[in-house]
């Protein structure tokens, strides 16, 4: 019934309603991305960001985004912030931003689409200058973790009017649930699971040896403390911490399931990591650019979101890719880079052969399993990267995709222009 249902969203998807000019072409009104830069991601409740609220984690960022852009901070008029778990997202976006530097003339918000809230962030900043209601915002993902405990708090039940809706119902399994859901409903073995997250880890080290992530990542200074003395440090963070160096399948596959109870494949070595981190990009019409002075990384084309039923939510990249390459007129084959988030193996790995993936082109720098998955932060943190790699490897045409809680996809396309 699951393949069903989703090769129908699929199939529905790939129809002829292209309504797009040429990505490749330079309008003074295309919407680029002049500065694309994201902390280091840190393991929640130990790793580097353990002690760092989210608000400070904001504030640093912003006030190197600034820095390195050189922009005049007068000149932001909106900052739209990307967060799943933080109550207070909304006034902590506009507080950091004060803090930073950015004035009170300037406004700020925060969103939540789950783990593609920094794209939708993206999105929505986008949106607006595309308006006319803005010139220039920058969009922010940011999510720390550690405060909530590295777990991902169940919604409380709906209405029992709501819950005798079957779909509606399955809003509320867990996402545990939803990544055994896919591989029992699409045969994704624990084996192919496993070699799949072997791979993430192997891909991550090798580029965070060569120093591949560099360019993306902005030194933090933070107050660390020691959980037995309580004597605080300060340090400067780097590089992240959440790549297990050496990681093999042998090993993977020695780690018990996360929810036997559920199924017997998901496990906390082929899942993404509980994580702290931030990434933003600036965003503004090409003709500003131009004026301004600042360099353009990327052409942001637009991005879509597509449903997929909610019990198997991990699907969403299958349904949303199609969407956004079929209104872009661009041709699977064509895109140079993909980078999904890797919420789970089994999800990723579904994609992959679903998709009929490259799988040189799909995540070259490994992804949320190695580096980990800040909730808020990692639809913007992919935009780092892919520029990034983007940028290492002269490749032009570029797709982000998240998968999304409740039953949806997010996709992204962008043109490199840093060639």
């Amino acid at each position: 019934m699951a393949l069903e249902r989703l090769s129908s969203i699929t199939a529905h998807l790939g129809g002829s309603t292209s309504r797009a000019a040429d990505i490749f072409t330079k309008d003074s009104n295309d919407i680029v991305i002049t500065c694309a830069l994201r902390t280091p991601l840190t393991k929640a409740l130990k790793g580097g960001l353990k002690d760092t609220p989210l608000d400070l984690m904001v504030h640093a960022l912003l006030k190197e985004v600034l820095a390195q852009s050189k922009l005049d901070p007068n000149l932001i008029q909106d900052v739209c912030l990307g967060n799943v778990l933080d109550h207070d997202s909304a006034y902590i976006a506009r507080a950091a931003s004060l803090a930073a530097g950015i004035p009170y003339t300037s406004g700020a918000s925060s969103v939540n689409r789950f783990c593609s809230s920094g794209l939708k962030a993206v999105q929505d900043v986008a949106n607006q200058i595309q308006s006319g209601a803005i010139e220039i915002g920058l969009a922010v993902g940011a999510e720390s973790m550690t405060a909530y405990g590295g777990r991902i708090p169940v919604p409380k039940p709906f209405s029992e009017k709501i819950l005798r809706n079957q779909e509606a119902n399955n809003c509320m399994q867990p996402m545990g649930q939803t990544s055994e859901n896919v591989a029992q409903s699409f045969a994704i073995s624990r084996e192919d699971q496993d070699r799949y997250a072997a791979e993430s880890f192997r891909r991550a080290e090798a580029a965070q040896d060569a120093g591949w992530f560099d360019d993306e990542i902005i030194p933090i200074n933070v107050l660390q403390k020691d959980k037995k003395t309580g004597v605080e440090t300060r340090v400067t963070l780097q590089k992240d911490d959440g790549i297990r160096r050496g990681t093999k399948y042998e090993s993977l596959a020695k780690i018990p399931p996360a929810f036997p109870q559920l199924g017997k494949t998901t496990t906390g070595g082929n899942a993404s990591q509980i994580t702290d981190g931030a990434a933003a990009v600036l965003l503004m019409r090409r003709s500003k650019a131009i004026e301004l002075g600042q360099p353009i990384l990327a052409k942001f084309c637009g991005a879509v979101v597509a449903g997929v039923p909610p019990h198997i939510m991990g699907t969403g990249p299958v349904a949303a890719i199609p969407k956004l390459l079929d209104q872009f007129n661009v041709e699977k084959d064509k895109v140079d880079i993909f980078e999904i988030n890797e919420a789970f193996s089994s999800m990723a790995v579904f994609c992959l052969k679903r998709l009929g993936l490259d799988h040189a082109k799909l995540n070259p720098r490994g992804g949320a399993i190695a580096l980990g998955h800040p909730l808020g932060a990692t639809g913007i943190r992919q935009i780092c990267t892919i520029l990034s790699e983007a940028r290492r490897t002269k490749k032009e045409v570029l797709v982000t995709s998240m998968c999304v809680g409740t039953g949806q996809g997010m996709a992204g396309l962008f043109v490199n222009e840093q060639i």
